[in-house]
């Protein structure tokens, strides 16, 4: 059975937490990086969902408390994280909230990436694509529909 479409418009603000059981597997610096059965996913207007895993998720010494921080209306303060690799690191290329805000209690140390900066993402066995943007965490595939934030074709949504 197809799964179901999701449009972004349709997506509400302030944005929408729902757990996941979907199969998420990340891969960066040419190894698993995390795999989990478990995730939250942010839906908010005009975003494809940003996927939070449980810390446990992430296989160990992966990541690395890195400096700065961030602020988000509906979660708080986000810290980041950079992700080591083998040879090299990836900076701030995954964060948290470590005290998110009441509404967002639940992904309290749960971390989140960056889909362009990781080797690749999976939900389910699909290949997830990066939402556009720099500033942008969320995961497209086949079950969302656009036009996200952050899309140059959408200058409306920059």
């Amino acid at each position: 059975m197809a799964q179901p479409i999701e449009r972004v418009c349709d997506y509400p603000r302030p944005p929408a937490l729902v757990a996941s059981a979907d199969h998420i597997l990340i891969r960066a610096g040419g190894a698993l990086l995390a795999e989990s059965r478990r995730s939250y996913r942010v839906l908010e207007t005009f975003h494809p969902p940003t996927y939070y895993l449980p810390p446990d998720a992430f296989c160990e010494r992966r990541l690395r408390v890195a400096q700065g921080r961030s602020f988000c209306e509906w979660k708080g303060i986000a810290a980041y994280y950079d992700v080591v690799c083998e040879h090299s690191s990836i900076a701030r290329a995954a964060w948290s909230y470590p005290q998110p805000t009441a509404a967002f209690a639940v992904i309290a140390g749960w971390v989140a990436v960056y889909p362009a900066l990781m080797d690749g993402c999976w939900i389910d066995g699909e290949r997830v694509q990066p939402q556009p943007g720099g500033f942008y965490g969320g995961w497209i595939t086949s079950a969302v529909q656009g036009p996200f934030k952050g899309d140059p074709a959408h200058p409306q949504l920059i």
